[in-house]
This record gives C-alpha cells, sequence and structure tokens, in this order.
C-alpha cells in the first residue's frame, strides 16, 4: 500500500511539473509575408514607372550580353527590384559567347557591370592559358533570403538581385577552371581575384567564412566611405610530407649466427 501511494504522489508531482515547464517559443517565420500590393511593391513603387520599354541600362547591355528583360520582382521585405534581366552569355569583341549556365537573375546594372569583368577582364585572361573561356558556372543568383541563409539575417544582396556566386570557368578545349581549386594555375586565380576586387565593392571566397570554401561570391553593395571588402585567400596545394617522400633504407641482409654455442651453464 505504501509503494502504491508513493507511486501515485510521483505521478501527480511529475505532472505537474510538466505543466510547470513553459514549452520553448514558435520560430518566426524567415519572412513576414505583406499583405497588401503597396507593402510587397515597397515605398519607392511608382506605377507610372511600370513600361515594357527596355531602359537605358537594357539597352547598353544588350551590346556586349544576351539578355531576357523580365518584369519587376516583388518579394516580401525590401527583397526584389525593378529592372531585372536574365543573364544568359556574354558577347566577346568578334561575337563569341560566354554562356552563363545557369542563366543568373540580375539587376541590370550588377548584371552589366559583370558582363563587362567577363567579357574584358576575365576572358583575355583565360585566352593567356591557351583557349577562349566558354562557360561560367554560376551557383547563386537572385533569391530572396536573410544573408547565408540566417533566418532573421540582415537582407542578403541576393535578395536584390544584386550579387551573384561563381564556381568555374570552362575553356574552349573543354578544361574547368575551379576558382577555389588549389590546383588550378595560382597566377590565374590570383590575377582574377585582383581584377573582381578592383571591379566589385565585395568579394568573398576561402578564407572569409565557412559559406565561401567552394565558391566565389560578388556583389556592388553601397556602403559608408566607400568601403569594400575582398576576403578571397588564394589557397596552393599542401606541402606534401617529408616522410612520405623520403625513401626508407634497404633492409640489410640477414647474418648466420657464428658465435659459439655452449652446452653447459655458466
Amino acid at each position: 500500500m505504501r509503494l502504491l501511494i508513493a507511486f501515485l504522489w510521483l505521478a501527480g508531482a511529475g505532472g505537474a511539473m510538466a505543466e510547470d515547464v513553459p514549452l520553448p517559443r514558435p520560430r518566426p517565420p524567415l519572412w513576414i509575408e505583406p499583405q497588401t500590393f503597396r507593402e510587397a511593391a515597397g515605398p519607392d513603387f511608382n506605377s507610372g514607372d511600370v513600361t515594357n520599354k527596355p531602359t537605358e541600362c537594357d539597352q547598353r547591355l544588350q551590346t556586349i550580353a544576351a539578355i531576357e528583360l523580365l518584369p519587376r520582382l516583388i518579394g516580401p521585405d525590401a527583397c526584389g527590384g525593378g529592372d531585372m534581366v536574365r543573364l544568359q552569355a556574354v558577347l566577346r569583341v568578334g561575337g563569341a559567347r560566354i554562356e552563363l549556365r545557369p542563366a543568373p537573375v540580375l539587376r541590370c546594372a550588377f548584371a552589366e557591370s559583370v558582363a563587362a569583368w567577363l567579357r574584358d577582364e576575365a576572358g583575355p585572361r583565360a585566352d593567356k592559358l591557351g583557349a577562349a573561356l566558354r562557360t561560367i558556372e554560376t551557383y547563386d543568383d537572385f533569391e530572396c533570403r536573410g544573408r547565408n541563409r540566417v533566418a532573421g539575417a540582415k537582407l542578403s544582396e541576393h535578395g536584390k538581385g544584386n550579387a551573384v556566386d561563381l564556381r568555374s570557368f570552362t575553356l574552349a578545349d573543354g578544361r574547368v577552371l575551379g576558382l577555389t581549386d588549389v590546383n588550378v594555375a595560382k597566377d590565374f586565380r590570383d590575377e582574377i581575384r585582383d581584377s573582381a576586387c578592383h571591379r566589385f565593392t565585395t568579394v568573398l571566397g576561402p578564407g572569409s567564412d565557412s559559406h565561401h570554401e567552394g565558391h566565389i561570391h560578388l556583389d556592388l553593395i553601397e556602403r559608408q566611405h566607400g568601403f569594400r571588402m575582398c576576403q578571397w585567400d588564394v589557397r596552393t596545394p599542401p606541402p606534401a610530407e617529408v616522410a612520405a617522400r623520403v625513401p626508407l633504407p634497404i633492409p640489410r641482409p640477414s647474418m648466420a649466427d657464428t658465435r659459439p654455442r655452449h652446452t653447459r651453464k655458466l
């Protein structure tokens, strides 16, 4: 009977304790969905600007790139924007194309900078390797999200179409040059890094943080006092261990034991 009473008392106490422990608050959603078109479009939206006529930026960009004009992209918070394009290819002098795959969605002003950089700087540097630049492998472009996909973080430049991530260059002879590949010629990667850091206000790669070890991030964010960020370590292969390169000595041949054998105990 005493055991039964004790068991019932513990069960009651346990239930009371469970009721006293508050449940964790639910996580807030990544984005708060707008309730009206005005909230989605943002305070800078002017319906009088809505037109299917190419902007001056579009017209300039079409002389050096193949693009698809897109409608205004509207997302929650400050995500989206007007004058957005899909950058399909860059046109080099003579008509050769540098394809971007997948074709990134970017705001026109940023797409113009990317196209000019690939056409006038990255392309000529690839030519010095003996083959023309043919394809750019992209990794990320326009996406409504916080920085590094952290819930509640400040809106990423990707959310404005003002950033693109790149993984590799493919040459006309089939060679694939990973921008973070330590086995690709360091001189080439140094030149690509330096040219990118002069063209864009943010360049992130290996050494910046764990999110950019396998690709390069480029954007044109405007900061106070014209501050720029160039964080891309152009790494080299780790040195081979000395012990692995030094051959082991040849084992000595076995020698017959010629010492006298004593049968008496000494």
